[in-house]
Formats: structure tokens, C-alpha cells, sequence
């Protein structure tokens, strides 16, 4: 799997600047607040290589001599090593006064190793306090982090405007814990395509959404009840299903757990800091229980009994169907359980259960981003 990156600059991001731009002098250095505790938690929880990227224009000449210089930076570098954060590279650019050489950000000179297969640049950040930083993240194909701390001196005129460079900016802050909580919680957002002789599927989802849906199945009673896993667990769910109706309604049904079921596995990603488990629910004269594991492994209990033959179009049969190729295709289990008197209700009330239990599962805590496993992986 290609690594991920973290293009962190120094000065008014690890350590706040100073008047002159210039950090010569230990007593010139002051940490930014909460960076050693939240990037200390991104180096030991996330997947992110910390690459150190830092214009230092002139030094080594006259008005910066390296033996300022030097002593400075390392007592940086190693206070961050003592509390666990070491960076893979540290790339200083040097260029002066020549503001348009291509080692200098947000020229990415000094970063062209990087432009391989071997990283994920696009899923990829680059934190810095000035928008130079943010042409950098650009340039490189990656997302920016803006550390809009309105107590920095001193900005860099660049050649794109503000406004072009917002849709590269992911977030802006000056908080390091809200870094991590959106390094940690980032969207978990999936698609996926499953086209047969039989069915042609496309789904997104967002585990993190509002409760958002659009779905066209064909099938009239099916979207009411797909709309409900949505409005229910709290996720942004579209679906186009264009399926062999005219064949009967099995293969729409079963096609679509499948790729349902495929592209949550996909959304949940690492499944670091999730719930895991997770309901019953009432309505009227129905109970619904569903219990729900997403452990890594498929299996279905179904205890559900129907005395209608459809419920609108979709025949009743079809439920279990539904429910065990979705845990076939999100590697979970499922435990089903519902009674009552009208079929209708037991049905409406299994999916919603089946929502509710989604979004006890899938809901993460940034406090303890850790895999609820003892096996070590899901």
C-alpha cells in the first residue's frame, strides 16, 4: 500500500515566528501550543510518514550564518525525537534571494522523490501557516492544513489568488488538536461499481453524513426501505440500480447487498477507534432486534418469519437473501431477530434496527483511535 504523507513546515507551524523570520537564538524558540501531545498522537496512531519542509532564505550568507542556525534546529529536531515524533526527512531550502527557484516552496524541488508510486500523495497533507504552503500542497497533488494563527508575521505575496487555492485547503485552524481529530477523523467516504450481465450498480457512501439519500432501484418498496438504513444510521447513501426486472426481482436484490456490503467494508478502512458492535427497536406491534459485528468475517442468523409473499414489489423471501450477501460483502455478522403481526412493520422495523446498530458501529471516539481487537486486525 502506497504510504501516506505529512509535508509539515516549521516556522509558525511546530514553532511559532518571530518578527525577523529568522530563528537564531534558543530564546527565539517557542513550541506552538499542543503540538508535541497531537503530533506526537499522529506519529504513533496514523499511518503518515512527517516530511519537515522549511524555506530558510539566506542562510549560510551574511545575514544568517549557519552557526545560528544550526544549534537552533537541532535542539528543534530533538525535542520533538524525545517525545517520539521523528521526521523521515527534513528538506530546507536555502534559496536567496531568488523567490522563484524551484527548491523553494512552493516550488517542489527538493520533493521530487516523492513523485512516485511508492506514496499517496492525494491522500496526502501539507500543514504550514501561509499560503505559499498551501500552493505547495497544490503542486504536489495533496490536500492542505492552513494554520491561520492571526498572530503571524510577516505573509508571502503568491502568484494564484486566495480563492483558487481553497479548494486545496481541507481545514483551517490553529489548534493541533483539531489536526489530529481531522487527521484521526477524517470522512469515510467509498464508492463502488459492480456491473453484471444481470445488474449494473453504483453506490457512494458516507459513514459520516446526515442522513442524505438518493436511491433508484426500481424496486418502490426496496428504496423505502434502503432510505431508512440512510435516515436512520445517519449516512449520505446513493444508489442507481439498473437490474433484469423483467427477469424477476432476485438478482436487483441480492447484486446490490453485495456491492452494499463491499463498499462499507471499503469506507470503514483501518476501523481504528470504531464501536464495533452494535439494537432493538419497537413499532407499534412489531420487536426488531439486530445485533451487528464488524469483525472480518461473514455469517448470518435469521430468525424471521413473513406470511404475505411480497410487501409491495419485493417479495419477502428476498430479506434474508438481502441481509446475508450485505455480510458477505462487509466481512460482518448479523444476527436478526423480528416479531409481530404485520409484515409491513416487521420489515420496516428490521432495517431500521439494521440502521440504528450501523451507526452504534461504525461510530468512532478520537480518544482511543485503537483497534477494538485482541487479534491485532479486522
Amino acid at each position: 500500500m502506497a504510504e501516506r504523507l505529512l509535508f509539515i513546515d516549521r516556522d509558525g507551524t511546530l514553532i511559532k515566528e518571530t518578527q525577523d523570520e529568522q530563528i537564531d537564538a534558543y530564546e527565539k524558540v517557542v513550541f506552538y501550543p499542543g503540538v508535541f501531545s497531537y503530533l506526537g498522537r499522529i506519529a504513533r496512531e496514523l499511518d503518515f510518514k512527517l516530511i519537515m519542509v522549511t524555506n530558510q532564505d539566506g542562510l549560510g550568507t551574511d545575514i544568517f550564518p549557519e552557526h545560528t542556525f544550526w544549534p537552533v534546529h537541532d535542539f528543534i529536531v530533538r525535542s520533538f525525537e524525545n517525545e517520539g515524533i521523528v521526521f523521515d526527512a527534513v528538506h530546507i531550502d536555502t534559496t536567496f534571494p531568488d523567490e522563484n527557484a524551484p527548491t523553494r516552496k512552493p516550488g517542489t524541488g527538493m520533493l521530487t522523490d516523492y513523485f512516485s508510486e511508492e506514496y499517496d500523495l492525494e491522500n496526502s497533507f501539507v500543514i504550514g501557516d501561509r499560503l505559499t504552503d498551501m500552493e505547495l500542497a497544490k503542486n504536489l497533488g495533496a490536500k492542505g492544513i492552513f494554520i491561520n494563527d492571526e498572530t503571524r508575521l510577516g505573509t508571502s505575496e503568491i502568484s494564484v489568488s486566495e480563492k483558487d487555492l481553497q479548494q486545496h485547503i481541507a481545514l483551517e485552524t490553529n489548534d493541533w488538536q483539531k489536526i489530529y481529530a481531522f487527521l484521526t477523523l477524517e470522512e469515510r467516504v467509498a464508492s463502488i461499481t459492480r456491473k453484471t450481465k444481470e445488474t449494473d450498480i453504483q453506490i457512494q457512501l458516507n459513514l459520516d453524513g446526515t442522513g442524505k439519500a438518493d436511491i433508484h432501484t426500481g424496486l418502490k418498496f426496496f428504496d423505502h426501505m434502503l432510505d431508512q438504513l440512510a435516515r436512520h444510521g445517519q449516512l449520505d447513501l446513493t444508489i442507481t440500480v439498473n437490474g433484469d426486472l423483467e427477469v424477476d426481482e432476485h438478482h436487483t436484490i441480492e447484486d446490490t447487498a453485495i456491492a452494499l456490503g463491499k463498499v462499507f467494508h471499503q469506507a470503514l478502512g483501518s476501523k481504528l477507534g470504531i464501536e464495533r458492535y452494535g439494537f432493538s427497536l419497537p413499532m407499534d406491534d412489531c420487536l426488531a432486534q439486530v445485533a451487528l459485528d464488524f469483525g472480518g468475517r461473514s455469517w448470518l442468523v435469521w430468525e424471521a418469519d413473513f406470511k404475505r409473499e411480497k410487501v409491495g414489489d419485493m417479495p419477502t423471501e428476498m430479506f434474508l437473501h438481502f441481509f446475508k450477501s450485505f455480510s458477505d460483502g462487509a466481512r460482518a455478522n448479523l444476527n436478526i431477530k423480528a416479531e409481530g403481526t404485520n409484515e409491513h412493520h416487521k420489515i420496516e422495523a428490521i432495517f431500521k434496527a439494521f440502521a440504528k446498530a450501523i451507526k452504534m458501529a461504525v461510530k468512532r471516539d478520537v480518544q482511543k483511535m485503537v483497534l477494538p481487537s485482541t487479534k491485532g486486525m479486522l
